[in-house]
């Protein structure tokens, strides 16, 4: 028999377990082929438990997000902290785990999923993504010793998208792309990306 009464600390548990699950899924699936149902079942609650937490798909993709946030603050400290990789060498190792974020467990949206949540949001929580974007991205830079005023910041979130989304797209959203050279492209944007850095850092 399902149990009927949840403590608060358990449906926090819930809550936290639907976050995990998602991030799960849909960093190795892709946010477009993650269902509710892949995730509900995965956490052993109903549907209909399910949308006590979260209203719409788009409101657990949000959360996965900022979830992640911390979590890839912590990953890049541990590479900066790291004595045996020159600076260069640690931006460019941070840069390639996310963007092939499926083999690290770090979501990354393609410009459909991209174009799919935006639509699907208020306007109050669009202004909240950017500003938690905005956030995330300034500590990394900090983190890589580098000027975090407004312009770098807003600089370095469109080159690192750039890089994820031209990624994911190849072959089938970017097709006259050539896919053979996908990822010489990608090392060749990073390497770009670290020039830029190279030359603002404080």
């Amino acid at each position: 028999m399902p149990k009927v009464a949840y403590s608060d600390k358990e449906r926090e548990q819930i809550r936290e377990e639907l976050i995990i699950a998602s991030l799960e899924l849909m960093s190795k699936q892709g946010i477009q082929h993650t269902t509710i149902e892949q995730i509900y079942k995965k956490v052993g609650i109903s549907r209909t438990f399910f949308y006590n937490f979260f209203p719409t798909k788009e409101d657990l993709i949000l959360e996965m997000f900022y979830y992640q946030q911390p979590k890839i603050i912590e990953y890049l400290k541990r590479i900066m902290s790291d004595s045996s990789l020159s600076w260069r060498d640690k931006v460019k190792k941070f840069i390639y785990s996310c963007c092939y974020g499926e083999k690290n467990g770090i979501a990354v949206l393609t410009i459909e999923e991209q174009q799919l949540v935006f639509k699907r949001i208020s306007e109050e929580n669009q202004i909240l993504f950017r500003s938690r974007q905005k956030k995330l991205f300034r500590t990394i830079l900090e983190c890589f010793g580098v000027n975090a005023n407004e312009e770098n910041i807003s600089l370095f979130i469109n080159l690192c998208l750039t890089i994820f989304i031209i990624r994911r797209a190849i072959p089938d959203t970017l097709p006259f792309f050539i896919p053979e050279a996908a990822d010489k492209t990608v090392d060749f944007q990073i390497e770009g990306i670290i020039n830029f850095l190279e030359k603002i850092k404080s």
